[in-house]
């Protein structure tokens, strides 16, 4: 049971950060888009689309706020730097030049949010997961950059 606080809590003026750790946060999207593969002799040879699932992990020190990352600024950088490229797309048009598996469009995602990222609080990229369908999905990491 909930009971109804009688005053909501005001800073006190000390440090709101517990953590004093490196932190992760992750954010995630879904995106519907075409392509077809190339030197591929399946049927994903042929034009075809998925609803793509796009899970984005970055790190960082806790700020004064005791937030590693805003997951606004994450969505910011999806919408501003990768959605336009990704959604309602055919992606071998919409993307650099690529055979559009999900492992090429997976490090070309990490590259993308990468350098976009804030430079404070060393903020860092630690993964890009990109499903094609709910069990397959392809996945790219800082530590093997």
């Amino acid at each position: 049971m909930f009971s109804v606080p009688k005053e909501l809590k005001k800073p006190t003026g000390e440090s709101l950060v517990y953590c004093h750790r490196r932190v992760m946060v992750s954010k995630e999207f879904t995106f519907d888009a075409a392509h077809h593969l190339f030197n591929y002799d399946g049927k994903c040879k042929a034009l075809h689309g998925h609803t793509y699932r796009l899970q984005i992990a970055v790190s960082g020190m806790l700020d004064d706020r005791a937030m590693a990352v805003d997951f606004g600024d994450i969505k910011e950088i999806y919408k501003n730097h990768l959605e336009p490229h990704l959604d309602h797309r055919y992606l071998n048009e919409s993307l650099p030049y690529m055979n559009t598996t999900a492992e090429n469009m997976v490090y070309w995602i990490f590259k993308q949010v990468a350098q976009h990222l804030p430079k404070e609080r060393e903020i860092r990229i630690e993964y890009v997961r990109l499903y094609e369908t709910p069990t397959s999905f392809a996945e790219f990491r800082r530590e093997w950059e």
